[in-house]
């Protein structure tokens, strides 16, 4: 391993020891007593933080979860959830070692981390089309502290839409700032859902349904679960999109530019991805890659 990597392992090898101290109120006396507190990075709250506080619930020893507004839905199995920030920081999943993974590595420890049943908490007979869903899930929004890197642009959106729409009912989601808990990176405007509208007008917008199912989900959160959880064929983006969209099982191909991230280095696409709901997870490195998987496997 690189030198320069290592201390990502260094950092989840210390969280696992660190568990040590919670060997007898996790495994003898299980009473309720773990509060998990997170406002962090949406992608390490849904790998990390999520299934370790839903091991708890299952093991009877939850008694509160804490994390941004709007994510009561995700910790729908906490009888005690606080919606208690309004900005997620990214520093905050820095020097964090109250849970068994939290950072990048080549192994995660399961011991203390389960799947949690999105797919079968939140499918419903709402969002039911004549055809099966397929979700284009983008972003385009500053990484790194440079320009986007991972996101499909208008051109390739026309492709995909294209070859796509006659077998699928395709849902576009690329939220709008005022829709979620904002972070580091700044949402930009890539000025594609007025182009969706005129040019693939059988294709439906999330901010759309957003609009027209407002009084049946609590937010914006909610809505996007609930499409999810009936759909099986996924495009996402690097990053917590990516995170998200594997929640749900089926396929998803994941755009993930090896010019920033860490995921290529420790071969995550193959680890904890797939755990996460046992989907079958395809990386693409570029946008041509996007089609070609496209292509082979929808």
């Amino acid at each position: 391993m690189r030198s320069d990597l290592r201390y990502f392992i260094r950092d989840n090898y210390y969280c696992r020891l660190n568990q040590v101290k919670y060997l007898f109120k996790d495994y003898f006396v299980k009473k309720q007593y773990k509060v998990v507190d997170y406002h962090g990075e949406f992608d390490q709250e849904l790998r990390y933080i999520l299934p370790f506080a839903y091991w708890h619930h299952v093991n009877g020893t939850l008694e509160k979860t804490i994390s941004c507004k709007n994510t009561k839905e995700f910790y729908f199995f906490s009888k005690n959830h606080e919606e208690k920030y309004t900005e997620r920081v990214w520093q905050a999943g820095y020097n964090y070692y109250e849970v068994p993974n939290m950072t990048h590595s080549n192994t995660f420890d399961y011991s203390k981390w389960l799947r949690v049943p999105l797919k079968k908490q939140y499918t419903n007979s709402i969002f039911v089309y004549d055809k099966p869903i397929l979700i284009i899930a983008n972003k385009y929004n500053i990484e790194w502290d440079k320009p986007p890197v991972n996101y499909l642009d208008i051109p390739t959106l026309d492709k995909l839409i294209s070859s796509l729409k006659g077998k699928y009912q395709i849902i576009y989601n690329r939220p709008l700032a005022q829709q979620i808990v904002g972070d580091n990176s700044e949402t930009l405007d890539l000025n594609e859902h007025d182009w969706i509208r005129k040019t693939h007008p059988d294709v439906l917008l999330m901010s759309d349904l957003y609009q027209q199912h407002s009084s049946q989900v609590n937010n914006y959160n909610h809505l996007q679960l609930m499409v999810y959880a009936n759909c099986n064929r996924f495009i996402s983006m690097h990053g917590g999109t990516a995170a998200f969209a594997s929640y749900f099982e089926g396929i998803n191909i994941i755009l993930s530019d090896p010019i920033g991230g860490m995921e290529h280095h420790f071969n995550e696409y193959e680890t904890i991805f797939p755990q996460l709901s046992g989907a079958k997870i395809l990386h693409a490195r570029n946008r041509e890659e996007v089609l070609q998987h496209v292509f082979t496997h929808y």
